[in-house]
């Protein structure tokens, strides 16, 4: 193709940029739309891959017959065979009629299967099937039959990967493969962002009619290093929320509004660890995977955050006085000395029963706690039941502090 044709193309497809790996694709795409070959269009989501199965069929043999798109992540497991494949009546509860599938529907036509790695394992066999000799079953039918169907898959998972996990069939992705098409991350390509950030915001500025949104050299610098996660898609909110916040609405005396870096920073979503590419076709045979390791350290980094946040709360806080531990312990390990479970009254004195105190607060450690039991016990007139649940410690340990020091 020759540029201007390449660009009535973008043009017909509302297709922004001249990006080279871009191009190269919008041209597989024509250069294969002939044929009947199944194609494969990769990229990460929201880089446009939808416009290709378009290209694709209306450059084709089979422009004048019909064309589905159809998203196999948006539709529910149980009933995705029913929507590609049809249904008998009565062949499950809500089947009240016959119904066509998407493949019966576009016999002659074309069919885009989006996010083709969300198939559940026993529809792909049945898509497999329809890929090889155009046979199909109805839910409910045991009756075979044919259609006539040229398939474009897209995805944007790594099927390689999902085949070496068992969530791919190894023999429908190499019969999905037959042509590849990969569609550019915007990340790659720089030069084509602004021109993005442009279009979107004169698009928004014509129909809500706010003014148009320019940038100074270092926003511009700022948009383009910027990641772009959710690419197009992302670029496109971001766009829309600048011209919708920063810009006023039109009057015979507004301009074109202009936003330096400082500006735009602040609707530029932060980069999170979460979302940074894994590298997988690398050590493979590790006992870690790098989607598994970058899992790993956002969980060191979040409990980190944790930790440091309740170290702050901890030392900020004013001190609080333990109430005074009720250890079972007391009624099954009758070795553990009595001096070193010092009971800790419920009022308000810090008092540590597990840590060996220096001999010189031995004696009032030990006085505060007979002053609390015995306090404990005239309140409620010698019950030593409420005695030690006031106080916080078994009926059992109230009894040896009154027999070991004749509280009665």
């Amino acid at each position: 193709m020759d540029s201007q044709e390449l660009q009535r193309l973008k043009n017909k497809y509302d297709i922004i940029g001249n990006d080279a790996a871009l191009n190269r694709a919008l041209e597989m795409a024509v250069k294969i739309a002939p044929t009947d070959l199944t194609v494969l269009v990769t990229g990460e989501s929201g880089v446009g891959k939808e416009n290709i199965p378009k290209i694709i069929h209306q450059n084709s043999l089979r422009k004048t017959a019909k064309y589905f798109a159809v998203n196999c992540g948006a539709i529910p497991e149980g009933t995705i065979d029913s929507e590609l494949f049809g249904h008998e009546k009565g062949s499950f509860t809500g089947a009240i009629e016959t119904r066509k599938g998407y493949f019966e529907e576009a016999n002659g036509g074309t069919l885009f299967l989006d996010e083709i790695g969300e198939l559940p394992l026993p529809s792909q066999a049945k898509l497999l099937r329809v890929l090889q000799n155009g046979e199909f079953i109805k839910v409910g039918s045991s009756k075979v039959e044919k259609t006539d169907v040229r398939v474009i898959a897209a995805t944007n998972n790594d099927l390689v990967h999902a085949v070496e996990r068992g969530k791919f069939r190894e023999d429908l992705y190499y019969r999905l493969n037959a042509i590849q098409i990969r569609m550019p991350a915007l990340r790659d390509r720089k030069e084509d962002i602004y021109l993005f950030f442009r279009k979107f915001s004169s698009d928004f500025s014509e129909k809500s009619g706010f003014g148009k949104v320019s940038l100074t050299n270092d926003a511009i610098d700022l948009l383009i290093n910027y990641r772009w996660p959710g690419n197009i898609r992302q670029l496109k909110n971001v766009t829309e929320s600048v011209t919708a916040f920063e810009s006023e609405k039109l009057t015979p005396t507004s301009g074109r509004c202009v936003v330096d870096a400082a500006t735009l920073a602040m609707y530029m979503p932060k980069e999170d660890i979460s979302l940074l590419p894994a590298v997988t076709s690398e050590n493979r045979s590790s006992t870690m995977s790098d989607s598994d390791r970058q899992m790993f350290i956002k969980a060191i980094l979040d409990l980190r955050q944790e930790v440091e946040s309740l170290k702050a709360r901890i030392n900020s806080a004013p001190v609080a006085p333990p109430a005074l531990a009720s250890h079972e312990k007391d009624d099954e390990a009758e070795w553990q000395d009595i001096d070193n479970q010092t009971p800790a009254p419920s009022n308000g004195t810090v008092v540590n029963i597990d840590v060996q105190e220096p001999e010189d607060q031995d004696l009032s450690l030990k006085k505060t706690s007979l002053e609390v039991i015995t306090r404990a016990l005239e309140k409620h007139n010698g019950n030593r039941g409420l005695a030690a649940k006031e106080v916080g410690i078994s009926e059992r340990t109230l009894y040896r502090w009154i027999k070991k020091y004749h509280l009665d």
